[in-house]
């Protein structure tokens, strides 16, 4: 079997499987029931001065007969007093010391308040400390969580101040409700960060209930804007992280976070430059065990691949990660239907017609039975008609062999302004 474990930023854990600070590490009791169901980490929920919690915090979107698509949240950091938080936390780290147990942490974008709580909480035995500048309501409000977060001199001022009392490394969880990741990142790394975890929760406003009009969740008739979360949002963190790993100015270890919900999941934050991962929906979607088959599938997968250890995975798809300017032009694809597994449900055509390329026609073969064709010199290679059909491996997406050159946008243009400044129209009109 292969090699699990994990070293992020100095911070050891036997798998890469964390839980999210989030419901499931509020306590200690929670945390451990995680470590002996196999969870390799925990990033205890958000330290910092208590706060009252609404009753009515949670909602869900479900969607086509799945349950919990995504998740909204209204709830805030821990409603518990820091001592007991403590106290559970030193049990914890006593009772499990080979797993990692990391702390979030929230306080005012003070240097003392910082200086404070980093040294209280350091001083019951954590392994590292997650600074929390993502989380997008109510905390917002007064001036924390993502209204630091999105501002990169305070992310940077924070960060700094953290670590000029950390010993433990500090890990700065980023805000998604930002137009460029990267920013905050790099300010992250200017103010010392060891790491960076994403993504934290986005706005979002789950629903309304149109009989009584009431938003979803409400708290006695009122409603706020929460945190959206779950396997909805993993293609949003997915990119958000690979922008991070891809940059050279950022260039420290991030841990993944966003819908993230089997291994499959795991595998390609890995792939996009994650070291490891941290888990919430899905946990609160199905219990603890789901580790279990997180575990066994990753293993299976490394052994099917040949690869010793986990680590080896990191990062390999960020070079395969680029800019559209980048794409080549003169790349080409076409649908092929295979008559054999077609159930002629007529999905394919449907949306080609109406949406596409009007390219597959409908045939009738020479016993009088209908069939789907596509006419591959009209197709774009779009994969609408591979995406819409039920049937796995009716419609597959065939490479044509090319006689052009690979030609980028970015290569194009280059050559038109070359062109151009040298006069020559009619060099310019070929390109």
């Amino acid at each position: 079997m292969a090699d699990l474990r994990i070293n992020l930023a100095g911070i050891v854990s036997p798998n890469p499987f964390w839980l999210a600070s989030a419901p499931p590490t509020n306590t200690g009791y929670q945390v451990q029931r995680a470590f002996e169901a196999g969870w390799g980490g925990a990033v205890w929920k958000t330290l910092g001065d208590p706060i009252i919690n609404t009753s009515s915090r949670f909602a869900a979107v479900h969607f086509n007969g799945q349950r919990v698509a995504g998740f909204n949240n209204i709830e805030l950091i821990t409603d518990r007093p820091l001592e007991v938080n403590l106290k559970e936390i030193y049990e914890t780290k006593r009772r499990f010391p080979n797993h990692a147990i990391i702390v979030s942490l929230m306080v005012e974008p003070k240097q003392e308040k910082w200086h404070e709580i980093v040294k209280k909480v350091e001083a019951v035995g954590v392994d590292g400390l997650e600074l929390n500048f993502g989380c997008p309501h109510g905390m917002a409000e007064r001036g924390m969580g993502a209204a630091s977060g999105q501002q990169p001199d305070l992310v940077e001022a924070q960060t700094m101040w953290a670590k000029e009392a950390a010993t433990t490394p500090v890990i700065v969880k980023l805000t998604p409700n930002i137009t460029d990741i990267t920013s905050t990142a790099k300010a992250a790394v200017r103010g010392g960060a060891d790491a960076i975890s994403l993504i934290n929760t986005i706005n979002s406003l789950a629903g309304v209930d149109i009989d009584t009009w009431h938003t979803i969740p409400h708290v006695g008739g009122k409603g706020s804007h929460g945190g959206y979360c779950g396997p909805a949002v993993k293609p949003i963190a997915l990119h958000m992280v690979a922008d991070c790993a891809r940059n050279p100015d950022v260039g420290v270890p991030i841990s993944g976070i966003g819908g993230i919900s089997n291994w499959r999941d795991a595998v390609e934050f890995m792939l996009m430059g994650a070291t490891g991962v941290q888990v919430c929906t899905a946990a609160m979607h199905h219990g603890f065990r789901i580790v279990e088959d997180m575990i066994d599938g990753l293993n299976n997968y490394l052994d099917e691949k040949g690869l010793a250890s986990v680590s080896e995975l990191v990062g390999k798809s960020v070079p395969r990660y680029s800019d559209w300017g980048n794409l080549d032009l003169n790349y080409a694809v076409v649908a092929q239907i295979d008559k054999e597994t077609c159930i002629n449900c007529n999905k394919c055509h449907i949306a080609c017609e109406d949406t596409s390329h009007q390219c597959i026609d409908r045939l009738t073969d020479e016993n009088g039975a209908s069939y789907l064709k596509v006419r591959e010199e009209d197709c774009v290679g779009c994969n609408l008609c591979a995406i819409v059909c039920p049937v796995e491996g009716a419609i597959s997406m065939v490479e044509v062999a090319g006689t052009d050159a690979p030609l980028t946008w970015n290569e194009r243009q280059a050559a038109i302004a070359k062109l151009a400044d040298g006069k020559d129209s009619n060099k310019k009109e070929a390109v």
